[in-house]
């Protein structure tokens, strides 16, 4: 049996693996050894071991999927919190400019909502409607000579840094060597 095509951990993937769970828990409850679950249901033993205790522990209702893992962490109060501070602008908390980051936003829902996101903090913002911007023009301290003059002199040298491709060996010892 495969697993369905596709990225991210779907509801008839779930559903798939819960399923290879409880037919383990069966398989326990029959007194069959670890080795030969593992092996028929083509699954590691180390995670038919974890699924034992589970199901010595609490029995089958513990195989059963507890719903998707990156369901949001964060309700909608904690949000209305985060969204005070967000206002607040990132140099009040510590930040050195006045740039949002999504490792910055990350850093502040650790710490004012205690949570701890780590991918998800894009999804959640974009849940609540919020987007990424762009800057509508160009910061005012931009050195326009400075930046001329590095187009000039160090991009290309820059560029030109890299190795020029000339035919090679990958062998060990090179024609004509003892």
């Amino acid at each position: 049996m495969r697993y369905p095509e596709g990225g991210g951990l779907t509801a008839e993937r779930r559903a798939f693996r819960e399923g290879i769970r409880l037919k383990a828990g069966e398989r326990f409850a029959a007194g069959e050894k670890t080795a030969v679950i593992a092996k028929d249901l083509r699954v590691s033993m180390r995670s038919v071991e974890r699924w034992r205790r589970a199901w010595r522990e609490s029995g089958m209702e513990a195989l059963r999927s507890a719903g998707p893992a990156n369901s949001p962490t964060v309700t909608d109060s904690q949000f209305a919190v985060l969204e005070d501070e967000l206002g607040k602008g990132p140099s009040a908390h510590g930040f050195e400019d006045e740039r949002w980051t999504l490792a910055r936003v990350q850093t502040v829902i650790r710490r004012r909502l205690r949570v701890s996101l780590s991918v998800a903090v894009w999804r959640l913002l974009q849940r609540h409607g919020w987007s990424w911007q762009a800057p509508a023009r160009r910061a005012l301290e931009r050195d326009e000579h400075a930046v001329e003059l590095w187009k000039k002199e160090v991009w290309p040298r820059v560029k030109a840094s890299r190795r020029p491709m000339v035919a090679g060996s990958s062998s060990r010892t090179r024609p004509g060597s003892p």
